[in-house]
């Protein structure tokens, strides 16, 4: 008589709890045991298959994609037709042949439009006395919209976003993104961006876009800020190079606005050229441990027939390192970085006009928690009455060591810092609207930057490296401060994502 199924189901539930849960747990780690090694055993014979043919001589005869159902055929050709171009090159191995399907692989990955690639390749008989390879490249594609929302932190500003992203818009991982958000400074920003890759490479990207912002500026200067303008511009490897047009406008001055404050009010154009490297070997960008980081910025804006009514060139340079001591956990790094707005003649010809001062939303402002430590926001400079209103020219550098926690341990993202920094920013004078020696007014702002100490804090405090952002509670203490400069003498929270 056939037992049924429930019968059957029954037996093996009172086998299994007359088994020790010691004893069958310990069955389960065997299996486990031994299905890694067989996997192991099938990988070590695969490497060494192919270690023992590296040298054979191949030819790729096929390379078939799966999964690409959103993805235009000719972007897909283009990816791969350096593979098949040194398939046809005399010597062409085994070896390279397989370097270049993974470098494939790789290249698929960093679009951002696919999953992990799966690689599978199998021999396909001979000809001219190569082995022929037929390839399999298996891509899975990643959804085409994203809609985000939520809350940021950084910066000294906590904002509510919105973001809305179309992926792989034409075929070609091409991206259109979307972004709203408000926050307690920046009370509107609107940005619409498009991107895509010249010619199906990853390292070369094409961008597009237009913004809106209204930002207030009370907090160290009596006046908002109101932004609108487009960009388009190009990525390459380390380098991004932009052009920007934007129509500003100094608004909402506060009853007590100071005069430098007043006489930069109203509505200015610039239109610029931007241009940005940044070569960065650091470990982790928020907390690091070891490694380097440098970037330049630089911004020509207004000469020649760029347009506009402000015209200068300024740049911006910045480096850092840092190093581990020893293997206690313990970290030290240090950094410096520079700043310099040089005024330049607008327009050409006739209509050529003299170097003029620099407007208030174009300088330099230093200071603040993420910035220069112990010293308010914007707190070092220029100012006039109750208005930090910039400088044209400034140096700042600081060195922190790291210790780990006790009990937390170095692995941890949480540590004790002590830190020092120093800084100083200063303006250009004796430049008027009528005109003046720009060479004489750099001279003299950088013998005034070195004259006498900078500004210098020190402290103690905690960090915290989050995925999204940095957190810092320090206690500052100021011990050269000049006067009309803003200290900050105790607790400092800072919550960011570029710390300096």
């Amino acid at each position: 008589m056939a037992s049924s199924p429930s019968t059957e189901d029954d037996v093996l539930d009172r086998l299994k709890k007359n088994v020790d849960p010691t004893v069958l747990s310990d069955r389960e780690a065997a299996i486990r045991k031994r299905a890694s090694e067989q996997y192991e055993k099938a990988h070590s014979r695969l490497k060494d298959l192919v270690n023992d043919n590296s040298t054979l001589p191949v030819t790729i005869s096929l390379i078939n994609i799966d999964g690409a159902k959103n993805t235009r055929t000719g972007f897909l050709q283009k990816v791969l037709q350096g593979t098949f171009a040194r398939g046809k090159e005399p010597g062409f191995t085994l070896a390279e042949a397989l370097g270049e399907l993974s470098r494939d692989c790789h290249t698929f990955s960093r679009f951002g439009i696919f999953h992990q690639p799966t690689l599978y390749v199998d021999l396909a008989g001979q000809s001219d006395g190569k082995t022929k390879l037929n390839a399999k490249i298996t891509l899975r594609e990643l959804s085409r919209f994203i809609l985000k929302t939520g809350t940021d932190m950084g910066n000294t500003e906590g904002s509510g976003y919105l973001s809305l992203t179309y992926r792989n818009v034409f075929g070609g991982a091409e991206s259109l993104n979307g972004y709203a958000s408000t926050g307690t400074r920046t009370r509107s920003a609107y940005e619409v961006n498009f991107q895509a890759p010249v010619n199906a490479n990853p390292d070369l990207i094409l961008e597009a876009g237009g913004y809106a912002s209204s930002r207030s500026h009370h907090y160290y200067s009596s006046h908002e800020e109101v932004l609108r303008g487009g960009k388009v511009g190009v990525k390459w490897g380390e380098h991004e190079a932009t052009y920007n047009g934007v129509w500003r406008q100094v608004t909402g001055l506060a009853q007590g606005a100071s005069p430098t404050v007043r006489c930069d009010a109203g509505d200015s154009v610039k239109s610029s050229l931007r241009h940005t490297f940044t070569r960065d070997h650091r470990d982790n960008h928020l907390l690091p441990t070891r490694g380097w980081i440098v970037r330049s910025e630089s911004e020509v804006a207004g000469w020649g027939g760029l347009g506009g009514d402000v015209a200068f060139w300024k740049n911006e340079m910045e480096a850092q390192v840092a190093a581990p001591l020893g293997t206690s956990g313990v970290s030290v790094s240090a950094g410096l970085r520079s700043g310099f707005l040089y005024p330049l003649s607008l327009g050409v010809g006739d209509n050529k006009k003299p170097a003029q001062p620099s407007r208030i939303n174009d300088r330099f402002q230093l200071g603040g928690p993420t910035d220069v430590r112990g010293f308010r926001e914007c707190g070092l400079g220029p100012r006039d009455g109750n208005d930090s209103v910039g400088g044209d020219v400034y140096m700042a550098g600081g060195a922190n060591i790291y210790f780990p926690i006790p009990k937390v341990g170095p692995e941890k993202p949480l540590r004790l810092q002590v830190f020092a920094n120093s800084g100083r920013l200063v303006g250009l004078q004796g430049l008027t609207e009528d005109g003046g020696n720009v060479n004489s007014s750099v001279e003299g702002a950088l013998k005034e930057l070195g004259n006498g100490l900078p500004s210098i804090a020190a402290g103690i405090g905690l960090v915290y490296a989050h995925p999204m952002a940095r957190f810092e509670l320090n206690f500052c203490l100021p011990l050269v401060k000049r006067s009309g400069e803003r200290g900050r003498k105790g607790l400092q929270l800072g919550i960011g994502i570029d710390f300096r």
